[in-house]
């Protein structure tokens, strides 16, 4: 174990409802100083001028075992835990019964909250030589350690060393760096091993083999040092400690760093492969994407988990950890939302209109991928799986450039995804940028970028407006209203008020500013609609008028995007007060109003200069999967090419293909021109 606060880690572990299991070695060496001293003790002068023989090890073992039990037993009364011992050998474990009884015993104790402590009963080992018979099923601590882990069924192995972890050569050698991701393929044949431990059985390599044996049997096993403090801890949470040994390792190894240039050029080639697939080919990408993504779920939550859990630590604020999060289920509607997408009709090649321009000259306008888009999006894995399936299903190469806070996410959701595409095509298609200072580079590249669309804060998207020549589609804030007009039906506004505040603060879609009309405040309606938002705990900022009136602090600035539980409420006179407010203070994204007047209605939905405008509906349903676009880029607020939620047709441009039979110009008198609009299936 190294030091004594090890033990103190496994109490704080035992406490917080970990099942620990310890597995330990020093019988033999504590055995042979007992017995040195006894026969230094009992010893003449004569007999120590004698060749000393060397002790038994398997007695040294059977004396040391007692010292062993009696420090852990010592250690752990001090911390009040309590621990048992079990010793096994290599031969019990060809028992079934033996393995069976071992799976009832362990969850026995750790069902009391006891810590077993494992060890190799060295005393009555078959193996003669201890130290050097590798042999059998297990061989050292560290093979006994994965053994069990495997027989018990462990979600984590812990194996610790004297050193930081697996390093690519002698520790001691400044040039050996530290493995943070042991990846067979790549680092069995370049590591150096150096000199094992003084007292131990085979040293780094002993445990590399134990790790790898028990990573590729679906146990996941970090080498940390023993020495360094709450180690094991700072595994747990995530940290980057040590060396993860892990059978999808190979997913995470990086690909060779290119320019922002290569990797631009190499996503416009890829793409017009993608291109000259047809439907059912792209479809089929699409649907083993989906198929991808769901088979490796628990892969993909494990790496979510670590950077949700990295981001706490770090004190990031409650609104983006909800972004990032990738909660339950999310993974599954997912993949539904992609195989929604790959049944829609195919966007590419689509006739939209078909002009006969003269005898024998067909002009076509057809739908037709943009290119290369660039997309720059904070916070939120999901978006990249979206993006990415509507990049391959509009024919488009693709940049994704995320959060720092969401990079182990990114990184694992990118080579799925990539994993998925044909080689025919090839996984250069979509890109994951991963450094910042990529970003600089790749907005220059206006010549070969077509579209860059920024997803995240006002700051964010106008930084990149200001850094590129290319065309920047999307939004900065989304402040959307809810109005609820004198006429609206009060259980109804209650419902789509928390609804749109509630039901997912953190999106940009939710309320962040509530007007009512002032003939609610005498009715009680607005109070009724108050005390519903702070029952579900919702912190309420005022305007002028509603601040003084419900005793509640005045908001700083209507023009706040809150991405949490609060909101802004303001009293105004009438409709077209409240269509004022929206153009003053809104950014355009989406706004509703709650009316049963559906005159007033209908001067809400046609004035309101915003994305989306909806009459009695939360807010929430602004998004491309609910409007049945089976996902989306983003939310533009934008009023050229794409407003409202960017779906497949979105991502796309016009091609015209003219169709003719050797008619030439000739100062317009080679042909009768007759401009006649045709049927698209004609």
């Amino acid at each position: 174990m190294g030091k004594v606060s090890n033990d103190v880690q496994l109490k704080e572990l035992n406490s917080q409802g970990y099942e620990v299991i310890l597995v330990t070695s020093g019988a033999v060496g504590l055995g042979r100083q007992r017995l040195r001293y006894r026969k230094l003790v009992n010893s003449s002068f004569a007999d120590l001028q004698k060749p000393q023989v060397e002790l038994d090890g398997k007695a040294c073992a059977a004396v040391g075992q007692n010292s062993l039990m009696a420090l852990y037993d010592t250690l752990f009364n001090e911390l009040d835990v309590s621990s048992a011992q079990l010793l096994v050998t290599d031969s019990d474990f060809r028992d079934k019964d033996f393995r069976k009884q071992l799976n009832v015993t362990v969850r026995s104790l750790l069902s009391l909250k006891v810590i077993p402590i494992f060890n190799e009963n060295d005393a009555v080992s078959t193996r003669k030589a201890p130290y050097e018979d590798s042999s059998g099923i297990f061989w050292d601590n560290d093979s006994l350690a994965a053994l069990l882990a495997l027989e018990l069924k462990a979600d984590l192995l812990v194996l610790l060393s004297d050193v930081e972890g697996l390093y690519s050569g002698p520790p001691s050698d400044p040039k050996s760096k530290l493995i943070h991701t042991y990846v067979k393929e790549k680092h069995r044949h370049e590591i150096t091993f150096g000199d094992k431990s003084r007292v131990g059985r085979g040293g780094m390599t002993a445990k590399v083999k134990a790790a790898v044996n028990a990573a590729y049997a679906g146990i996941p096993v970090v080498i940390t040092s023993g020495y360094a403090a709450k180690n094991i801890i700072k595994v747990l949470q995530g940290q980057r400690i040590g060396t993860l040994f892990h059978q999808d390792a190979h997913f995470w190894e990086p690909t060779k760093e290119v320019s922002a240039r290569e990797m631009a050029v190499a996503a416009r080639e890829r793409s017009r492969r993608l291109q000259a697939l047809s439907s059912q080919e792209r479809k089929k990408i699409l649907l083993d994407i989906a198929d991808a993504l769901e088979a490796n779920e628990k892969l993909i939550t494990i790496e979510n988990e670590a950077d949700v859990a990295a981001a706490q630590e770090a004190g990031y604020e409650k609104s983006l950890i909800s972004r990032l999060a990738l909660k339950p289920g999310k993974i599954s509607n997912l993949a539904k939302s992609i195989r929604v997408l790959a049944n829609m009709e195919d966007p590419i090649g689509r006739i939209l209109k078909k002009t006969q321009l003269a005898d024998g000259l067909i002009l076509e306008k057809t739908s037709s991928p943009l290119g290369v888009l660039l997309i720059v999006f904070e916070s939120r894995p999901d978006a990249l799986v979206q993006i990415a399936s509507l990049a391959i299903r509009s024919g488009n190469g693709l940049l994704l450039k995320g959060g720092k806070e969401a990079k182990q996410s990114n990184a694992i959701l990118h080579k799925v995804i990539t994993e998925a595409i044909p080689d025919t095509i090839g996984g250069q298609v979509i890109g994951l940028v991963t450094s910042r200072e990529e970003i600089s580079d790749l907005l220059k590249l206006d010549d070969v970028i077509d579209l860059v669309i920024p997803r995240g804060s006002n700051k964010l998207v106008s930084q990149i407006k200001s850094s590129t020549k290319i065309p920047v589609l999307g939004h900065a804030d989304g402040i959307c209203h809810v109005y609820v007009d004198k006429s609206a039906d009060l259980d109804m506004a209650k419902r789509i008020v928390l609804d749109a505040k509630t039901d997912y603060p953190a999106a940009c879609n939710a309320m962040e500013t509530l007007l009512v009309h002032k003939d609610l405040v005498h009715i009680g309606a607005l109070n009724e609609l108050i005390v519903d938002l702070r029952v579900e705990g919702v912190n309420l900022y005022g305007g002028p008028r509603a601040s003084s009136l419900l005793n509640i602090p005045q908001a700083h600035s209507f023009h706040h995007e809150y991405n949490s539980m609060a909101c802004t409420v303001e009293i105004v006179d009438d409709v077209a007060a409240a269509i004022d407010h929206i153009h003053h203070h809104g950014s355009a994204h989406t706004d509703c109003i709650i009316t049963e007047d559906q005159e007033i209605a209908e001067v809400f939905l046609h004035q309101v200069d915003s994305a989306a405008v909806f009459h009695n509906a939360s807010t929430r349903f602004c998004d491309g999967a609910r409007f049945g676009l089976g996902a989306e880029v983003g939310i533009s607020t934008s009023r050229i090419h794409a407003r409202g939620p960017v779906g497949v047709e979105g991502l796309l441009t016009t091609k015209w293909i003219l169709k003719g039979s050797g008619q030439v110009v000739d100062g317009d008198k080679g042909v009768m021109y007759i401009h006649k609009d045709i049927p698209i299936d004609s």
